[in-house]
């Protein structure tokens, strides 16, 4: 009665426009989220599971406790036996390896340690 003809058409039509434009945001978001967060961590994920597949013996190792050193023995696929001190051996799960420093690798120095060290060699020759 109140409603003409015209009106009733142009709502069906808009229908299915405004459902796409409603789920539109929702698809950006979830593209953003694996950009973001998702594709990076499997990166990561992939990396840490390449580190502890090639340890070897004699690479100095980092767990996640906090404990550095040098691999004496990989026991099997999930352990390796590495020495923390003159006879001192402790095993360790490989996916508790945080880091691996290769065979001789000297810890990472930052610029102002390293002009000090360069300086007490200078003042003491």
């Amino acid at each position: 009665m109140f409603i003409t003809p015209a009106y009733a058409q142009a709502a069906g039509a808009g229908d299915t426009n405004s459902m796409l434009m409603s789920l539109l945001p929702f698809a950006l978001i979830f593209v953003i989220m694996y950009f973001l967060i998702l594709r990076p961590q499997q990166k990561k994920v992939k990396d840490h599971a390449d580190l502890v597949k090639n340890i070897r013996r004699g690479d100095t190792v980092v767990t996640s406790g906090g404990l550095v050193g040098k691999v004496t023995k990989v026991v099997d696929d999930d352990q390796i036996e590495f020495e923390i001190a003159d006879g001192v051996r402790v095993r360790q799960m490989r996916s508790m390896v945080s880091g691996v420093r290769a065979k001789g690798e000297p810890a990472k120095e930052s610029k102002d340690s390293a002009k000090e060290a360069a300086k007490d060699d200078a003042a003491s020759k």
